[in-house]
Parts: C-alpha cells; sequence; structure tokens
C-alpha cells in the first residue's frame, strides 16, 4: 500500500555562548551536549553539541528531521573535531512557527546560532532542504567566513523556472503535498522507507517518522514549497567561494543538476556514491564520512581556525 501511494521518485524529490540555553541532555563519556539557543522572535533551536579542537563542522539535517538523523557522523567526526547539529526551526525538538519557514530564514538562524556558538570560519555540510539553506545563506552573508561547504544529494532550486520546466513533475509534486497533508504519519513512513536503502536498526525508521510528526503538516507543506519554488537559489552557486564539496548518490535523479552546480562553483568537486538511496551518509556511512573527512584535512590551515 504504501509503495503505490508513494512513488520513489517523487518521495526522493521531498527528501533539504552569548545564547539563552538550558542543557537537556548530556553524555560526559561522549562529550555530547544537548541545549536550546534562542535565534531571536522567539524561537529556540535544539541543538548537539560534541568534540573540542579542530575544524567546526555544522550538521544541517533534511525536511522534517532533525540533529538526530546525524548521529553517526557526530560520533565519529566529535574524535578529531567541533561537531554541531541542529533541528531547525518547526522540526524536531525546536520552536514550532507558522512563519518564517523559509530556507532564506533558516539562513538567519543558522547565522544567528554560529554567533552565539561563538563559532569561527566553520565547514556548513547541509543534506537535501539543508541544501537550499546554505545557498540561502551564501546569498545573503556570503561565504568568506566560511572553511569550507559540503552539499549532500540536493540540487539547489531554480524555483518559478523550474515549475515551467519541468510542469509533470511539478504537477505530481503538489499531489503529493496533498497526500502528505492528509495522512502524515504515512507518508512519511513511505518517505522514509524510500530515502534510506540501509536502516540502521529495526527502529530507525520509526523514530525518523516520530521526528518527522512533531512538524505540523501544514508548516511541512508551506516548507516544501518555499524549498522548492519559492526562489531560484541558482545566483547563490557563483558567489560560493570557499572549497566545496558536492556528494551524490549515483543514483540520484538530480545527478545532472549537481554536476552542473558543481561546475559552477569555483573551487568545486563532485563526488558519488554508489549503492545509496537519498540519505547517503546513512546507507554508505563510512564511504560518506571518508570523503568529509578527506575534503576537511585538505583545507587551507588559516580556514580552519576556530
Amino acid at each position: 500500500m504504501v509503495n503505490s501511494l508513494f512513488p520513489r521518485p517523487i518521495l526522493l524529490l521531498i527528501a533539504g555562548v552569548a545564547a539563552h540555553a538550558s542543557v537537556v541532555y548530556a553524555d560526559s563519556a561522549a562529550g555530547v551536549r544537548e541545549r536550546k539557543v534562542d535565534v531571536g522572535e522567539g524561537v529556540s533551536l535544539r541543538v548537539i553539541e560534541a568534540g573540542q579542537g579542530g575544524s567546526t563542522l555544522v550538521f544541517i539535517p533534511g525536511w522534517s528531521t532533525g540533529a538526530d538523523i546525524w548521529r553517526h557522523q557526530i560520533d565519529r567526526f566529535a574524535k578529531t573535531n567541533r561537531v554541531i547539529a541542529f533541528d531547525p526551526r518547526s522540526e524536531g525538538e525546536s520552536s514550532k512557527t507558522t512563519s518564517g519557514n523559509t530556507p532564506e530564514i533558516r539562513a538567519q538562524d543558522l547565522h544567528t546560532l554560529l554567533e552565539r556558538l561563538g563559532v569561527r570560519r566553520p565547514v556548513l555540510i547541509g543534506w537535501s532542504q539543508g541544501v537550499q539553506d546554505i545557498a540561502a545563506y551564501a546569498e545573503r552573508y556570503g561565504t568568506k567566513d566560511l572553511a569550507g561547504i559540503v552539499l549532500v544529494d540536493a540540487a539547489i532550486s531554480d524555483g518559478a523556472d523550474g515549475m515551467v520546466a519541468r510542469p509533470q513533475q511539478t504537477a505530481e509534486q503538489f499531489k503529493m503535498f496533498a497526500v502528505y497533508q492528509a495522512h502524515q504519519q504515512e507518508y512519511l513512513g513511505g518517505m522514509m522507507q524510500a530515502i534510506i536503502s540501509k536502516p540502521p536498526s529495526d527502529d530507525a525508521i520509526k523514530r525518523l517518522v516520530s521526528t518527522g510528526m512533531k512538524t505540523p503538516p501544514d508548516v511541512g507543506v508551506g516548507m516544501l514549497i518555499a524549498d522548492m519554488f519559492g526562489v531560484n537559489r541558482t545566483p547563490a552557486l557563483k558567489k560560493i567561494e570557499c572549497p566545496t564539496l558536492i556528494i551524490a548518490s549515483a543514483k540520484s535523479f538530480e545527478l545532472s543538476r549537481q554536476q552542473a552546480a558543481a561546475n559552477q562553483i569555483p573551487h568545486a568537486r563532485l563526488e558519488k556514491i554508489e549503492d545509496a538511496a537519498h540519505a547517503v551518509f546513512i546507507d554508505q556511512p563510512d564511504r560518506f564520512d571518508e570523503l568529509v573527512k578527506s575534503f576537511v584535512a585538505k583545507l587551507p590551515a588559516n580556514n580552519a581556525a576556530n
């Protein structure tokens, strides 16, 4: 039933210290710290931090997910780096709001978060919807204060131009938005099974669906529309001046657009991961981590300072 309601190609499309804070979780053995950080206008973000030293890696999740989707990477990279992951506004445990759920506002949240955590020259790593957030960040703030960028398996949105260029695909997307709003839990279950081909545990999909259910469905639809169709963010590509790594699933239907992005960004390269669905960092964590580790290791020392 799930597979018939949620075609795989469409599901993959959906798939993005001065702070006022309170500690809600701590694992002293692993050095993992969790807290809420106020980013203004009554919005607080749930933040996971781990590790010290090295480059600061900031992991940005996709639509309807949260910081925990990066748990493997948090554990892996905290051994040598400072690692930060967070739930964007209206996702996971962060504040829910009916306004401001656009990549442009989330980029503003990210900028404020980095300031309040005292982060200098981070490496931003965004997956799916998180790619749009990084594009919006580059458009507004530039990239001179970033050590590097990693864009994971998503093409930067071309807004209304994409709707004109791909009308049938757009119509199918809007149909799926209606299904999501009417049958949120079933939709999320089908989506997670499509974007993850190798779940790390039997309960992994259930946990991801549970996190997704924390985003109100009307807010979720609005986020998708703003993410995919709201703004043409491709001009931001030429504003990215820092070293950039694009990591894509070898079978991504957006592979050609990701390659085109790599061709437009100075100092960028594309790497493909075989035998992985949209969530490449879950399906092939060792290969993903290897690519990120190698990329960070080659960053100029003065760019990685924190």
